[in-house]
């Protein structure tokens, strides 16, 4: 069963639930004298209204992610919480403050705390209905997510054992992955051995795999980071046996399934809820960024084009999320062809390249403006790592193994290392972004990205940009 199916079957149940719970509100309310409207046209429009409303809740806090292995109680604690806030929301709306003030409480208004219960339970047990049949098709060998476990011997032979005992967690081995070459069995409970930790990216590519499990008997800093770099840009999920714990301390979740727990190794940590108000939050701040610049920017333009020859805007490609190449706008900062002698090379302090007007745009940073193009497109994002060059992409990914894991998110106009750091100049410069760019992976957050560009404003202000 696709995803997208999954996604399907999720939102017609709990448009049969939404429906079902008007309906038996409405009624409840006729019975009772408080419902004044009878016509069953504008009833059904108004049902579809109410479905939509609701449709946007579930989806704002991620219920349309599909989850492989969720609990049952987890699934109807979610349920609860989302109904109990929307409810909440359709009291404030629908309220009247001049009538409420004199009599707060009339039954037409607690008339809201039934609805409230008749939803909890229709949208609750639909939702419960359809993880049962869900979990009984997976136990049933349907749904499976192709897995791939990392390791040879008595450990990944038990961690073998322990999935093919719990069919409900979605997992079907397809292959073994040595940790080191020359292994001479072949197979292990009709699963063959497929390859080594050498041609991971290969294997998961060629299979399809979908999710990871390490399962290695002995600690090996050297070879996980190898088996994340290989894995980053890979739609893979990731997850450990738990004595490897102290290795990652710090970029893991734990989760305990059917009795013995795995660890989840780079998760992420923003909830559905806060990606959903950061993408709007760039699209909005991104338009209006655009039109409010629009008299500076052709100001710029034409400073631009008198101060060096050469087009106003400079394009370049750049890497995005899961390796995704797109083009980058910028005001040209620097001479034409700048790098038509010397290459790729990174900026340095009283880079002679830059013309008078760009080291003004680069100072105030309203070089990176045009990007807000980027964003609108969702291609960028306001606040992430920052875009680099497939050239310099490639060759970072082979001296820092866990470089690539910053293509794990949208890029950014601005992000923590650019608030932090400054030009990279060296390796050693190089490194601390990374440092600083994980950093953010590790925490990011709403607040995290308030704080950045807080933080880059004050760089703007103060002229300090590079």
């Amino acid at each position: 069963m696709s995803q997208y199916l999954k996604k399907v079957i999720l939102i017609v149940t709990d448009f049969l639930a939404i429906q079902t719970a008007f309906f038996i509100w409405c009624k409840v309310r006729w019975t009772f004298g408080f419902f004044a409207e009878n016509d069953p046209a504008s009833i059904f429009r108004l049902s579809l209204l109410i479905f939509v409303y609701w449709f946007l809740l579930l989806l704002f806090f991620g219920q349309y992610q599909t989850s492989f292995a969720k609990s049952r109680t987890d699934e109807l604690i979610d349920i609860i919480k989302i109904v109990s806030i929307g409810v909440f929301f359709i009291f404030l709306m629908t309220a009247e403050p001049a009538k409420d003030f004199r009599n707060p409480l009339p039954a037409s208004r607690m008339m809201l705390v039934l609805y409230w219960l008749i939803m909890m339970v229709c949208t609750g047990l639909s939702r419960l209905v359809v993880r049962t049949v869900h979990r009984k098709l997976l136990v049933a060998g349907y749904g499976h997510r192709k897995a791939l476990i990392v390791g040879w011997g008595g450990k990944a032979w038990k961690m073998f054992d322990d999935l093919q005992a719990a069919p409900a967690l979605g997992y079907r081995v397809v292959g073994f992955v040595s940790p080191e070459k020359g292994i001479r069995r072949e197979e292990y409970g009709r699963v063959p051995l497929v390859g080594h930790i050498g041609n991971i990216r290969q294997i998961i590519r060629r299979q399809g795999v979908q999710e990871l499990i390490i399962a290695m008997p002995r600690r090996s800093e050297r070879q996980l980071e190898e088996i994340i770099r290989q894995c980053d840009g890979t739609p893979v999920g990731i997850k450990i046996v738990p004595d490897l714990y102290q290795v990652i301390t710090g970029q893991v979740r734990t989760n305990q399934l059917y009795g013995f727990p795995l660890i989840e190794i780079l998760p992420q940590l923003m909830p559905q809820w806060e990606k959903v108000v950061k993408r709007t939050g760039d699209f909005m701040t991104a338009l209006a960024g655009l039109i409010l610049f629009l008299p500076a920017g052709l100001l710029l333009a034409g400073l631009i084009r008198i101060d060096s020859k050469g087009p106003v805007f400079y394009m370049q490609e750049r890497v995005g999320k899961n390796g995704r190449h797109f083009r980058i706008v910028k005001f040209r900062s620097m001479v034409a062809d700048a790098e038509k002698h010397s290459g790729p090379v990174w900026a340095v302090k009283k880079d002679p390249r830059i013309t008078r007007t760009g080291r003004l745009m680069r100072k105030l940073r309203l070089d990176e403006v045009p990007q807000l193009f980027n964003v609108l497109t969702g291609d960028m994002s306001l606040v992430g790592p920052r875009p680099e060059r497939p050239y310099f992409v490639e060759k970072l990914s082979k001296i820092f193994p866990l470089y690539a894991r910053r293509l794990r998110i949208q890029p950014g106009i601005t992000g923590w290392a650019q608030v932090k750091g400054g030009y990279d100049t060296s390796l050693e410069d190089v490194k601390k972004k990374i440092e600083y760019d994980l950093y953010y992976l590790e925490n990011m957050s709403l607040r995290m990205d308030l704080k950045i560009i807080l933080s880059t404003l004050y760089v703007v202000l103060r002229g300090k940009g590079h």
